[in-house]
């Protein structure tokens, strides 16, 4: 009799053991299952792909003078065209600043209050009393704006040329925008030495960079071949921005480089809006990999 209550009490000793066992266990496996989960790769990965879309305009906007109506100054066309792309950047060229032919008043601003954006204006040269060159607006802050000077021949005899420029921080990620001009004549020399400036400028930087503007060349040309070598382009087969009335020159772009590649392009467009300049815009989605 006292056997077999001693091999009960063993049996129920035994048992309970096991449910002890099985206790722990069932815990550690729990808890190895939620420290894998907090840890999943997959979502490590998916938090190394975040990625950020910028959209970026350039537009010259021939100081806000329609070409079909000689002397009209229309701020609001120019706006109108910009503010239904919502871009976050926006390179301006051809800007006036208090020039008497555009009612002394300062363009860049006019237009970036209007969109709710942040601006700076870079003068090229002195005109008509006042100032007229680039512009760079911005939904986010501008860091650091100034204006870096391109070179020119000294045998020819043609308008100083500029980049405006400043850092911007969107989403965390920091970038250099910048807007640029370059000389208008034929087989220019200074339009060759002020791309050279460009890409001597882009490789003392090490934040990304983005600059739109009127480069005053054709795709084919020695001008964008030298910038293809260090930038890239948002378009390659680029449609035509000028003249609005016959369309069949492309001499504006947007360029990008980025020290370690994370840019691409995710859509180009030129719009085809051919009353408020006599340019057409360029608008592209950049997408930077965060």
């Amino acid at each position: 009799m006292v056997a077999i209550r001693m091999m009960k009490n063993l049996m129920y000793l035994m048992g309970a053991v096991c449910m002890a066992v099985s206790f722990l266990s069932s815990c550690e496996n729990n808890k190895s299952t939620k420290e894998e989960l907090g840890n999943h790769p997959d979502q490590e990965v998916h938090e190394e792909n975040k990625e950020l879309t910028i959209k970026v305009m350039t537009y010259n906007i021939h100081h806000a003078n329609p070409p079909s109506e000689e002397d009209k100054i229309n701020i609001d066309a120019i706006v109108k065209v910009i503010e239904a792309e919502k871009p976050d950047l926006v390179a301006l060229q051809e800007v006036d600043f208090d020039t008497e032919r555009s009612g002394e008043e300062n363009q860049a601003e006019l237009i970036a209050e209007a969109l709710d954006m942040q601006y700076y204006f870079a003068k090229a040269i002195d005109y008509d009393n006042g100032q007229y060159g680039n512009a760079i607006l911005s939904k986010y802050p501008l860091n650091n704006p100034e204006t870096h000077k391109l070179p020119n021949n000294p045998d020819e005899n043609t308008e100083k040329r500029v980049l405006a420029i400043a850092e911007i921080e969107i989403e965390d990620v920091e970038l250099i925008f910048g807007s640029t001009h370059l000389d208008y004549r034929k087989d220019s020399k200074s339009r060759i030495l002020q791309v050279k400036e460009l890409i001597e400028f882009s490789n003392g930087k090490e934040l990304p960079l983005i600059i739109g503007g009127d480069f005053n060349d054709s795709p084919d040309s020695e001008t964008i071949d030298l910038m293809d070598s260090e930038f890239e382009r948002t378009c390659r087969t680029c449609p035509p921005t000028i003249p609005v009335n016959e369309l069949n020159q492309t001499i504006d772009f947007v360029f990008y480089k980025h020290p370690e590649n994370r840019f691409n392009v995710k859509f180009h467009k030129v719009i085809d809006e051919k009353y408020a300049s006599d340019h057409l815009p360029v608008f592209a989605e950049i997408v930077v990999e965060k």
